[in-house]
């Protein structure tokens, strides 16, 4: 697994930020996290100098866009899940979150049909 997709929480939230706004200038940037998580200039700022000394995103010129996709870090946080606490097995993975749980037929249509898609 690639350790460099590993947000925490706050990182996480800024990088929910940017995605949805990049690119974005460090100003607005700024004022957004001011708005939405209560966080002062430079604690936008201190996350940001982490995030870019990690390559998840770029500043450049005071704009602001990420190097690293949602999708690579949902992922990264999917497969570490189910291999720490699963021990690498997705129908464990699914038997746990479904414990108790109806799903659809339509869910369980598009299940199968994504499994398929992924089968050997």
């Amino acid at each position: 697994m690639e350790d460099s997709y590993k947000l925490f929480d706050a990182e996480y939230k800024l990088m929910k930020i940017i995605w949805k706004n990049e690119p974005i200038n460090s100003t607005s940037l700024v004022k957004t996290c001011n708005e939405l998580l209560g966080w002062k200039k430079s604690t936008t700022y201190t996350m940001l100098k982490k995030l870019k000394d990690r390559n998840i995103i770029k500043s450049e010129n005071a704009i602001v866009s990420s190097l690293v996709r949602i999708e690579e870090v949902k992922k990264y946080e999917s497969e570490k899940i189910i291999h720490t606490t699963f021990d690498d097995s997705l129908p464990r993975f699914l038997v746990s979150f479904l414990d108790g749980k109806k799903i659809s037929v339509e869910e369980a249509e598009e299940l199968k049909l994504i499994i398929d898609q992924y089968k050997d």
